[in-house]
């Protein structure tokens, strides 16, 4: 009994010593933690220590898989940004493609309506010129021997056989007759005011009726005896006026 109780005495609990020394070296601590403390402190801060490290690395590798999903998404926004100014680019080329064509296109319908506004003013005009008696009365041959004077109101042709009598001008034969000095009078009514006469001092043989349509050039009648005298007239809003004023060819 002695001999445990002394065993028992002599018997140390284990510890564990902390010593604090001063930098400055004047003075120091010492701590004793016995190994029960040690013990208790592992047991209960160490998982909590390894759970915390754990913590700390999903964290950290969620955060770097974060980054990482980012960083692959911003690279994506980015190719993508970069395909859609190259399709902004080859959009904007085809818009001037297209806007050079469109304006291409309106100008060759400018030029196109102003050509045709051009033919047409052409077309009236020659229409118009068709109505006015500048051709010369007379197809084949026929040689002037007089001219127009206020004596002499008209232009005295001579025209020998075959030789056909011409409408001056498009209109209409408004008079066919005769009378005591020629044998063949041929009257045409123009537009604006213009009525031409083809008076034959000799019988020619008539093409026409009255009231025909005829255009400039059209045979009015044909010269069946030569040295045939034609006295051709003008006569414009009922005044006689010279022939060679308007006439634009002769033969």
């Amino acid at each position: 009994m002695d001999i445990r109780m002394k065993q028992q005495r002599h018997k140390h609990k284990e510890s564990f010593s902390i010593l604090l020394i001063s930098n400055m070296g004047q003075s120091s601590k010492q701590f004793h933690v016995s190994l029960t403390f040690v013990r208790v402190f592992l047991i209960t801060f160490l998982p909590i220590l390894f759970i915390l490290l754990g913590f700390l690395i999903y964290r950290v590798s969620t955060e770097q898989n974060r980054q990482n999903a980012l960083q692959a998404q911003l690279e994506t926004q980015t190719a993508r940004v970069m395909e859609l100014e190259a399709e902004k680019e080859t959009l904007s080329n085809e818009n001037q493609t297209l806007s050079s064509e469109i304006e291409s296109l309106q100008q060759t319908i400018a030029d196109a309506e102003q050509k045709a506004e051009l033919e047409a003013a052409a077309e009236a005009e020659k229409e118009a010129d068709s109505q006015i008696p500048s051709r010369y009365p007379c197809a084949g041959s026929g040689i002037m021997t007089t001219t127009y004077s206020d004596e002499q109101p008209y232009l005295a042709i001579n025209v020998q056989s075959d030789g056909h009598i011409v409408a001056a001008g498009d209109g209409t034969v408004s008079s066919v007759g005769s009378d005591d000095t020629y044998p063949l009078i041929i009257e045409v009514t123009h537009a604006n005011g213009y009525v031409t006469r083809y008076m034959c001092r000799k019988n020619a043989q008539m093409q026409l009726e009255e009231g025909a349509q005829v255009l400039s050039g059209a045979i009015l009648c044909t010269v069946t005896s030569d040295d045939t005298e034609l006295d051709y007239q003008i006569v414009y809003e009922g005044t006689p006026i010279d022939p060679l004023s308007i006439i634009k060819a002769k033969g």
